[in-house]
């Protein structure tokens, strides 16, 4: 068998000082993450997180830069997750749209709302995502090349 590990994207979007993330339902019990999901074959990251954002939330985001690349292996290990984490800007709610399964809500939360729930936090990948954007970190997309 050949190893190979979960390529992920993730949205960070903000809006007046609180940030977007989902409730989901997951193997470990009802978690919070930022919207986040698999690469699709034949998908760029820039797409992928785009279309994650709002099959999870039902909001439109536009992708402006990346934030951080992100390894994190399963403490059962069996799944390890290379994470493209992205900061988006929210271009409005599609209202009635309905959410992937899994997903319980979307919800706004300040960063000190979502760190004082850590227990709930799907991965330590999520906070460390939202720390970074805090710091400023933005990288131009263009250092992503994707090619046909």
């Amino acid at each position: 068998m050949i190893w190979k590990p979960d390529v992920t994207v993730a949205a960070l979007v903000e809006r007046d000082g609180r940030f977007l993330f989902v409730e989901e339902h997951t193997v470990d019990g009802v978690r919070l993450n930022q919207p986040a999901g698999h690469l699709d074959e034949g998908e760029t990251l820039i797409a992928a997180c785009a279309r994650e954002a709002l099959e999870e939330t039902a909001h439109r985001v536009a992708v402006e830069s990346l934030v951080g690349v992100y390894h994190w292996r399963r403490p059962a290990g069996d799944i390890t997750y290379v994470r493209f984490a992205f900061a988006c800007r929210d271009l409005g709610e599609e209202t009635g749209r309905a959410l992937d399964t899994g997903i319980i809500r979307a919800v706004w939360l300040t960063p000190e709302e979502f760190a004082a729930q850590s227990e709930r936090h799907r991965s330590p990948m999520v906070l460390r995502c939202l720390q970074d954007y805090l710091k400023g970190a933005r990288y131009p997309l263009d250092v992503i090349h994707h090619y046909e």
